[in-house]
């Protein structure tokens, strides 16, 4: 059996259209979205590097 809700993060190598798919394909209907910054420090100094997108996959029963 299937969990109700899954969190899905896009992958660096992948594009959102990517992640939507990818939960289509695994019987999940996009229900959230949230965000957050990734960081490193360099030379003393925290900048960002990317953002890590995740989205909130809901369970589509048939």
């Amino acid at each position: 059996m299937k969990k109700k809700t899954v969190w899905f993060e896009v992958a660096e190598n992948e594009t959102i259209d990517d992640c939507l798919k990818r939960m289509q394909t695994e019987g999940y209907m996009p229900t959230g979205r949230r965000e957050e910054p990734m960081f490193q420090e360099v030379n003393g100094e925290i900048v960002p590097i990317r953002q890590i997108i995740q989205f909130k996959g809901t369970y589509i029963s048939e």
